[in-house]
């Protein structure tokens, strides 16, 4: 598996892991009415943890994944709102296929709000297919997977 610049975060991570997330969500508070649940993640936590993968010096980009017996659920991804359009998000997303890949899991899910149409159109473009949409509280979520071949 090639993993092109991404390493697993470090404690010393933890500050650009936090900062590039609420750079990549704060413009939906307003748009969904809450904060997005990537923001009040325990970042210290998760990468203790061994979830966040990184790319970049300083840190463009994260995902924070989580192994499941029969997925790879795909938590978060975060793009430095300075690094849109450069890549950064599908490297990251190559990524995570390789990553379930590796670890002999057949497919990768993930959701996001209803409301951030922007995702609603990029997932699609890299082969993940819509399984439901459900309310979680106060989130309105479209779940999708990625079945890998």
């Amino acid at each position: 598996m090639t993993n092109d610049g991404i390493r697993p975060a470090r404690a010393a991570d933890v500050p650009a892991v936090k900062a590039v997330t609420d750079m990549a969500y704060h413009r939906y508070i307003a748009r969904i009415g809450v904060v997005p649940q990537p923001m009040e993640a325990d970042h210290m936590a998760n990468v203790a943890a061994g979830r966040v993968f990184v790319v970049g010096e300083p840190v463009t980009g994260l995902v924070v994944i989580e192994v499941h017996d029969d997925h790879l659920f795909l938590d978060s991804i975060a793009v430095h709102p300075d690094a849109h359009g450069t890549g950064v998000g599908r490297r990251l997303l190559e990524f995570v296929d390789a990553r379930a890949r590796a670890l002999g899991l057949p497919e990768v899910r993930l959701y996001t709000n209803a409301l951030m149409w922007e995702n609603r159109k990029i997932y699609p473009k890299y082969g993940y297919e819509v399984v439901e949409r459900r309310t979680d509280g106060p989130y309105d979520r479209v779940h999708y997977r990625k079945r890998l071949g």
